[in-house]
């Protein structure tokens, strides 16, 4: 049995492509198992958790490309020697790994050299380009859901004193936590 492993980094991207591979590859849609806004770093995947756990002797763990199942050489490496122990074969891509021979363990390797540089390579760029004051200022972070004319009317209502916090948000439909920063943003934005 063939089971199938896709990984994307943030909820923006889109793990169809991915997908769409594995089922190419005769991998049963209810045997796929995924992971969205998870790095390659981070081994604590829920989605890879039960894709290795749901492999048995003789079935096949299949992974579009190396850098979905880790960015590091390491953890590849330990990933795949914990599935040849237990009998798994492991398929990235088309290719089947064969645990022996030392031309295809070579292949891994370098594979998983090539995956962990890359997830370097990214950072740095991202880095180089965060340093650049043009491209900071494109950056906002998350925008609050709540628009600044209900911000002025939350706060007008907070001023008022005629209603509690608790009042306040039943009535926007927000939390009261909620009340509380869209005065302050109310309040900030008439200082400037």
């Amino acid at each position: 049995m063939k089971i199938g492993y896709a990984r994307v980094s943030t909820n923006e991207q889109d793990a169809q492509t991915q997908w769409d591979f594995l089922l190419a590859a005769g991998v049963d849609e209810n045997r796929i198992y995924s992971d969205v806004g998870f790095t390659g770093k981070n081994a604590q995947r829920e989605g890879l958790r039960q894709a290795l756990a749901a492999v048995r002797d003789g079935d096949t763990l299949v992974v579009p490309k190396m850098d979905r199942l880790a960015r590091n050489v390491e953890d590849t490496l330990q990933i795949v020697r914990k599935l040849t122990e237990r009998g798994v074969i492991f398929q990235m891509g088309h290719t089947v790994y064969d645990p022996h021979d030392p031309w295809s363990k070579l292949f891994l390797t370098f594979l998983a050299a090539i995956a962990e540089a890359e997830g370097g390579w990214i950072s740095l760029r991202t880095q180089e380009g965060m340093a650049r004051p043009s491209v900071r200022k494109k950056l906002k972070g998350r925008q609050p859901a709540i628009p600044p004319a209900t911000d002025a009317a939350i706060a007008k209502a907070l001023d008022s004193g005629e209603q509690t916090a608790a009042d306040i948000a039943l009535v926007f439909r927000i939390s009261r936590s909620g009340v509380y920063r869209a005065a302050e943003r109310h309040r900030r934005r008439q200082e400037r």
